[in-house]
């Protein structure tokens, strides 16, 4: 199995991503060589051999490994990391290794969702919260050329959102019905981190839009069930990026230059310490970085 050693640069909490410099490679290692920049994610490992990996999907391999399933530990807070070949990812250069890893997390999640269901250019996206992978949502679906409209409970991050490309910025904290300007929406992608209320959004959306729920929450998924068969909507599930889909966001977000909003800790027990807590707090905006001393 080829694989090789990586000195870590950059690691993003919670340790599920990572980016460094290649120092040794095994004897069967073709692609990369000593001194490359790359960087890992979520899925460290696949069967080679099913239906899904052979379709190109091997991110629903049924024997994947993946963070919080097979492993507990992807190394990224570790002074070096032995990773398979096939799974790690060269960083272009005009990406610093701390930018590089959280792109490879929340990059990969978003850009998967907008590029691989069949949106266009001629998609009117909704963006449901700015925050770890809101934020990023917005610059991708922008650069895509969809009509970006954002939802967010939080008036103060208007500005914010319309900076990062959104085309229009709706607040959902009022009880007065939404103004989302005069498209509605062909896929409302689901990055907040609360419940959604279903009841609201619903008016929003055109007949047949796609629902991309993105947020990590393992209770139901509920929504009012006439309106969801009545209006032919679909819900479709989206995990992390095949390895494809991971290597086109980092070409797509070097060319666009599309970078997260980052806060930086020193990767020591100080630093772990204060990344944690300012993610317990609900202070980080947006993706917390360990960076190597």
């Amino acid at each position: 199995m080829p694989s090789f050693k990586v000195y870590k640069g950059s690691a993003e909490v919670l340790g599920h991503e990572g980016a460094g410099v290649v120092q040794q490679v095994g004897p069967d290692v073709k692609h990369f060589k000593i001194g490359d920049r790359v960087g890992w994610g979520y899925q460290a490992n696949s069967c080679g051999l099913c239906e899904q990996y052979l379709s190109g999907n091997d991110e629903y391999c049924p024997e994947r490994e993946i963070y919080g399933e097979a492993t507990l530990d992807q190394g990224s807070f570790g002074e070096a990391v032995v990773w398979r070949e096939a799974f790690l990812f060269k960083v272009p250069d005009t990406i610093p290794d701390a930018d590089a890893a959280p792109l490879i997390c929340g990059g990969a999640t978003v850009w998967s969702a907008l590029h691989k269901y069949g949106l266009s250019s001629t998609s009117t996206i909704g963006i449901i919260g700015v925050g770890g992978l809101g934020h990023l949502a917005i610059q991708f679906a922008s650069k895509l050329g969809m009509n970006v409209v954002v939802l967010s409970t939080n008036e103060s991050k208007k500005d914010e959102a319309l900076k990062l490309g959104a085309n229009h910025f709706a607040s959902t904290s009022k009880a007065e019905a939404i103004d989302i300007g005069p498209s509605k929406l062909d896929a409302p992608v689901v990055t907040a981190s609360v419940e959604t209320k279903w009841e609201t959004y619903m008016p929003l959306l055109k007949p047949q839009a796609m629902i991309l729920p993105l947020t990590v929450h393992f209770g139901n998924f509920t929504m009012p069930h006439f309106p969801m068969i009545g209006n032919g909507l679909r819900i479709q599930g989206t995990v992390i990026a095949s390895r494809l889909e991971l290597k086109r966001m980092l070409d797509f977000a070097s060319r666009h230059n599309i970078r997260p909003v980052t806060m930086l800790f020193p990767l020591n027990k100080v630093g772990i310490e204060d990344s944690m807590k300012t993610l317990s707090d609900g202070k980080m905006r947006y993706r917390g970085v360990l960076v190597a001393q």
